[in-house]
């Protein structure tokens, strides 16, 4: 599906088809035109109708994992990735959102899940005068957008970290360490798409390309700025993390010693238990204690007690329980 939104005259009008004459920066016409992949003639949109470079079309139409940013001749090509919040098994899923960057259009390529793309559509529908600014304004919003998509789900996540150093310290959870795993995965994920954002959205509030005008440069360093402070707190999210994995095999190792000193005791008592037991059980004649034979079992039995009393004592006093 290919959303074409033309603004001229102070008003802005969707359109079936584009004007290649709308193309002409002296046509004092803002295009903006939104496709969505996959299409058939996306290719041929993207590569007769604006020629664009084959390798950018190729990328556009294709997903890419990396941020990044490249000049080509009368226009700048632009990856930014978007939140998907709608994914369930990973916390930090995200979408590439490419852009072609214009002097008087923009052409955004996605697989129809933004947020911020749908959101400025309706905007654009509800508000004639939103594509006054130019295309670069467009871009910025959209950009401002998407980052600012990341800012729920961080906390959310923090949230879940508060749970999980509470589960840890406590030991609640035996199998926190597969969950601490994923976040940490996440995480990972998180900084790898991140900080290449942050460099391209800085490259453009240093204003390196003509298209960029000081005022939008400015604009664009706020969007830098969220990204600087996102890529921050994935490090330290990451260290937090780190150092709930740590408590929490601190914690079950704590938890095996006190098992293993239980049943160290209790086999250290038992052992000249045994031993006693199988002396007097063997089939020859022994020592007898005082008394006939109906007395010879408590006199055995009392003093396995005394000596269960007497090592339980000794270890309690030199602090081994």
């Amino acid at each position: 599906m290919v959303s074409i939104y033309v603004h001229q005259n102070g008003e802005t009008t969707r359109a079936s088809a584009i004007d290649p004459g709308w193309l002409d920066p002296a046509s004092k016409v803002t295009l903006w035109v939104d496709v969505v992949t996959p299409e058939d003639d996306a290719r041929r949109l993207l590569g007769d109708v604006f020629h664009f470079h084959p390798l950018a079309v190729e990328d556009a139409l294709t997903a890419i994992h990396h941020p990044k940013i490249e000049p080509y001749g009368g226009y700048l090509y632009l990856i930014l990735h978007g939140i998907d919040f709608q994914q369930d098994e990973h916390w930090f899923a995200t979408r590439d959102v490419d852009f072609f960057l214009g002097r008087n259009y923009l052409v955004t390529v996605h697989d129809g899940h933004s947020r911020s793309i749908d959101t400025l559509k309706q905007m654009c529908e509800q508000h004639g005068r939103l594509l006054d600014e130019g295309p670069v304004a467009v871009m910025h919003r959209i950009v401002d957008s998407m980052v600012d998509n990341y800012r729920p789900e961080i906390e959310g996540l923090e949230d879940d970290i508060d749970r999980m150093e509470d589960e840890a310290i406590l030991g609640r959870n035996e199998n926190l360490i597969r969950d601490i795993l994923a976040l940490k995965r996440d995480l990972a994920s998180l900084r790898r798409v991140v900080i290449p954002q942050r460099d391209a959205v800085g490259r453009l509030a240093r204003r390196e390309f003509p298209q960029i005008t000081d005022e939008m440069a400015f604009r664009f360093r706020d969007v830098y700025d969220h990204l600087v402070r996102l890529s921050d707190e994935s490090i330290l999210l990451h260290d937090r993390v780190t150092g709930i994995l740590e408590a929490h095999l601190s914690t079950v190792s704590n938890r095996l010693n006190r098992v293993m000193k239980v049943l160290t005791v209790m086999s250290t008592i038992f052992l000249p238990l045994t031993v006693l037991t199988g002396m007097w059980g063997m089939n020859i004649p022994l020592p007898h204690f005082p008394g006939g034979d109906d007395v010879q079992f408590w006199w055995v039995a009392g003093c396995m007690a005394a000596i269960s009393g007497v090592m339980l004592a000794l270890f309690r006093r030199n602090d081994w329980i």
